[in-house]
């Protein structure tokens, strides 16, 4: 069975690059100039999306959680709702930033859907792309909800079991099949004994149809690698400009610096796993010529002598036949005379030729 993901016209699947997806969730600070800069550095680094999260915050949130009290360094209000009014961007500012990047950068641009009012926004929108996140994975009525618009889901998977998953799956796929699947820990960072990224292949074997992908929480590049090796063809990674800018996400969001790294080896990583055909490549000869070893003869030896052991040296540079044919040539009369350290060759033995 193949697994393909179309997005914005580009292939994901098992044989293509890793997609990869700047998370810019609400790191641009409520300020549309830091959006679009996030935006363009982003694609400099080579991602092939960005994405920022949409949230109705006055029916997503309790009236207690929106009034409660949120002072302190990465807050933008005094509560928690005025603190998620401030980062929430609206109609106006969401227009220009889709035309931002799809016009002047040629990027896809998409968000992540918190609730149905914001759904039904990214899809008047028209955005190309839904994510769901890991807190919404049991949202089967939102999962349903998005599944009916008809465009690529991609749904995280943090905090939930292989139960949960599986419900969601079934719940999308008879509506829409174009889903894709993130390993994930919600742990902000997620230490390296939490990644737990063999679940990769478990998800590869247990949803065939879909391409699975690691929503990564790592401080570091590491695991996007790890994690390509294993299968995952989608990498999220948060993406800041600056690690001590003001906002709970930027310390473990990577920098430019690191962003262009991963991708970096991220392709790296697709072209040096290579077909799993085992070969000597042409660039190799040399060293097989000068590390390798071949049979020489350990003294000056005339025609018509019948070879032995003590007659046979192995030594580098390669000159001479290689030393797993040791046994085959022993017992053999030379066809001519060899000196000290000359190679020995089939065409150089009487009785046959090999």
């Amino acid at each position: 069975m193949t697994r393909t993901f179309v997005i914005d016209s580009r292939e994901v699947s098992d044989e293509t690059d890793c997609y990869i997806i700047a998370e810019i969730g609400h790191n641009h600070q409520g300020e549309v100039e830091k959006a679009k800069e996030l935006f363009r550095v982003a694609k400099e680094c080579g991602a092939d999306a960005v994405k920022l999260q949409k949230r109705d915050n006055r029916t997503l949130f309790t009236r207690d959680l929106y009034n409660k009290p949120y002072e302190h360094r990465n807050s933008f209000g005094r509560t928690y709702g005025e603190h998620r009014e401030f980062l929430e961007f609206g109609w106006d500012e969401y227009v220009e930033l889709k035309r931002y990047a799809e016009e002047e950068l040629g990027i896809t641009f998409f968000a992540t859907a918190f609730d149905i009012p914001s759904a039904d926004f990214l899809a008047e929108l028209d955005v190309p792309a839904f994510k769901i996140a890991s807190g919404d994975l049991r949202n089967i009525p939102l999962l349903k909800h998005v599944a009916q618009f008809q465009k690529p889901m991609i749904i995280s998977t943090g905090m939930a079991t292989l139960e949960d998953v599986r419900r969601a799956y079934e719940a999308i796929m008879p509506i829409n099949p174009r889903l894709a699947i993130l390993q994930c820990t919600a742990n902000y960072p997620t230490p390296a004994e939490e990644m737990n990224l063999r679940v990769i292949q478990t998800l590869r074997e247990e949803f065939p149809d879909v391409v699975i992908g690691l929503s990564d929480h790592y401080n570091g590049i590491a695991m996007a690698v790890a994690a390509y090796v294993l299968g995952a063809r989608i990498i999220e990674k948060h993406f800041t400009l600056n690690h001590t800018w003001r906002g709970s996400d930027h310390a473990m969001s990577l920098e430019p610096i690191g962003m262009r790294k991963m991708i970096r080896d991220l392709r790296r990583a697709r072209v040096a796993l290579g077909d799993g055909v085992k070969r000597i490549y042409p660039s190799e000869e040399t060293a097989l010529q000068k590390m390798g070893k071949g049979l020489v003869a350990a003294r000056d030896l005339p025609a018509g002598h019948v070879l032995t052991y003590d007659d046979v040296a192995i030594k580098s540079p390669n000159l001479g036949l290689p030393p797993y044919e040791l046994d085959r040539i022993i017992g053999r009369k030379l066809a001519r005379p060899l000196g000290l350290d000359e190679g020995i060759h089939w065409e150089d033995l009487l009785d046959g030729a090999g």
